[in-house]
């Protein structure tokens, strides 16, 4: 199995990008200079990010490397941010003592600016406007927020709280160190230049995750870059999904139009850079790579082999082709026949992998396919199926790459006719007319018409027990034998349902159903849910859901267990939009 984390090599040939914005930061008249690193959920940003940074010459640089998303909910993006950039002023400074107190004294203003914000509310409270947020950050519970207030003598003590930060804070800065926030952050920004120049050093921030954030911290984050932006020696590398940030940026400004939510991105990013889509060859050497590193080459042979095929991919306007032979000669594998069959099954698979309109090459997904691929290999072999690698990638790459309804369309062909359905025959023998029989979609038909011509050639093996294997990732049809024919309709019809608005028939579906069979048609969606892998968007059968959540008290508590748990790894902004004002969701 593959570790599903960012790489520090180079796999995607993404070296030329990075050397690129490796000159940028190395020219002086660059400098003050906002880098934007720009692409899709698992594009590879963060490990175009790394070697970014190796790639810097950290004698002339200090690197800072911010996740935005680590902070969200412990604190104020826009103090986080200038507190980390203040601790590693400090820690570089720590040799140089008059250096050091004056890095030291950033924390100083950091703090001030802190409790600026902290009286600002008090001050609101005291004078009987409780601040929303406010009670819940100082006590560190949201149960003595605004929200949980009861009665007024509740309310009271609230705002006599209020009245304590204010009365406090007198004590907590002297006269003389008195300051308005903006006076607080031109000190800062005075004091962290000299600092850097003092040092003789540059500075760059690379700020990852900033689309995996709420709205809110989104835009701090950003708000706090915008104080540094054009400041000599610093440089802000942020990666991205550009789409996010502006859905962030249109959360957070209410009724801004389009054309200002671009230009809003624009004033904070000088230079745009979008992280190169992979194609079928960037896929194939991906694909080399991650099969070497299954079969534990020394580091010795993968630097190898990597070098060969970033040298391969840099000439493949003379010569496209990849023989997997020369390749495993090349270092030394020549008689390794699991990695030459491996080798040879990332020729075939490369292409579909690589235009698929549900895999676009995004380096994350295929390497997610490989996972299933690979565990579902060690099941078979473990239960002694009639099963190959070749025969399970094929079908793992078909139920990735076209809608579900298919997927059980074709496999109940294949139980239906005793595990060699007909169907195929006539697909592997170009026979087009037959492809209207698994969906009307032309991309989804040409999709098949390429993955039927795909080796192994499948009609001619009991795909039977593929198909039993398949059970943990086919949605839908290993579940609906168990369900009543009521609950397989209401199922059937929640599960494409894309509105929130219902319809009569939906209602009546719903109505329909006894709370028992409510119960198993959310159990039936939310495990469909759970082999989701990318929430970028609403996935089939979510909204279907939070219908069935708000006609069904028992269906409802299931599917909120379930998002509060899901809501501890994705981080959506539509997820809390959809949440808004649903009534049946409480955290």
């Amino acid at each position: 199995m593959w570790s599903d984390t960012e790489s520090k090599e180079d796999y995607l040939n993404f070296g030329e990008v990075s050397q690129i914005v490796t000159e940028i930061l190395e020219t002086d008249a660059m400098l003050p200079v906002s880098i934007g690193i720009f692409g899709n959920w698992g594009a590879g940003k963060s490990s175009l990010l790394n070697l970014i940074e190796q790639q810097i010459n950290q004698d002339e640089w200090i690197v800072i490397k911010f996740d935005a998303w680590l902070y969200q909910g412990f604190d104020d993006a826009r103090a986080a941010l200038l507190e980390v950039i203040a601790s590693h002023l400090v820690q570089a400074a720590k040799n140089d003592e008059t250096i050091w107190k004056k890095s030291k004294n950033l924390f100083a203003r950091i703090d001030g600016l802190r409790l600026a914000g902290l009286v600002a509310e008090g001050v609101a409270l005291a004078a009987g406007f409780p601040a929303v947020g406010l009670v819940s950050r100082i006590f560190g519970t949201a149960q003595n927020a605004l929200d949980g207030i009861q009665d007024e003598a509740e309310s009271k003590q609230v705002v006599e709280a209020g009245k304590e930060i204010v009365d406090s804070s007198k004590n907590l800065i002297k006269p003389e160190e008195k300051q308005t926030p903006p006076q607080q952050i031109d000190a800062f920004r005075k004091e962290y230049g000299e600092i850097l120049q003092d040092l003789g050093k540059k500075l760059v921030i690379v700020i990852d995750n900033l689309d995996r954030c709420l709205p809110a911290n989104a835009i701090q984050t950003l708000e706090a870059i915008r104080l540094f932006l054009f400041l000599d020696r610093t440089a802000f590398i942020i990666a991205a999904d550009e789409e996010m940030i502006r859905h962030s940026v249109a959360e957070h400004y209410k009724d801004l139009s389009y054309r200002h939510q671009i230009d809003y991105l624009d004033k904070l990013i000088q230079i745009p850079i979008r992280v190169p889509k992979a194609g079928v060859l960037e896929i194939r050497a991906y694909l080399y790579m991650l099969y070497a590193i299954y079969q534990r080459l020394s580091d010795e042979k993968l630097a190898s082999l990597r070098q060969f095929l970033e040298n391969h991919l840099q000439q493949s306007w003379q010569n496209q082709s990849l023989k997997p032979k020369e390749v495993a000669k090349t270092i030394g594998e020549q008689n390794n026949q699991t990695l030459l069959a491996d080798f040879e099954r990332a020729n075939r698979i490369s292409p579909l992998l690589a235009n698929s309109p549900n895999i676009h090459g995004n380096p994350r997904i295929v390497k997610r396919i490989l996972n299933t691929i690979k565990m579902r290999a060690k099941i078979a072999d473990k239960r002694q199926m009639p099963l190959n690698e070749a025969i399970i990638t094929k079908l793992v790459i078909f139920e990735r790459c076209v809608d579900s309804d298919v997927v059980t369309k074709f496999y109940q062909l294949i139980n239906k006719e005793d595990g060699k359905p007909e169907l195929l025959k006539e697909l592997e023998h170009s026979h087009e007319q037959s492809l209207s029989m698994l969906s009307e979609n032309k991309p989804i038909q040409e999709f098949i018409k390429e993955w039927a011509k795909l080796e192994p050639k499948l009609s001619d093996v009991d795909l039977r027990a593929a198909v039993y294997l398949s059970r943990e990732t086919i949605p839908l049809n290993t579940y609906i034998a168990q369900l009543s024919q009521k609950a397989q309709d209401a199922l059937s019809i929640l599960f494409k349902t894309t509105s929130r608005t219902v319809s009569q028939n939906t209602k009546n579906v719903i109505q329909q159903l006894t709370i028992d069979e409510q119960i198993s048609v959310m159990e039936v969606l939310i495990e469909q849910l759970r082999k989701v892998d990318n929430w970028d968007k609403s996935p089939n059968g979510f909204t279907g859901a939070c219908l069935l959540a708000e006609n069904s008290e028992g269906g409802a508590k299931i599917l909120n267990h379930f998002i509060i748990e899901l809501k501890q790894s994705v981080k959506q902004p539509w997820l809390n939009v959809a949440l808004k004002n649903a009534n049946w969701y409480q955290e």
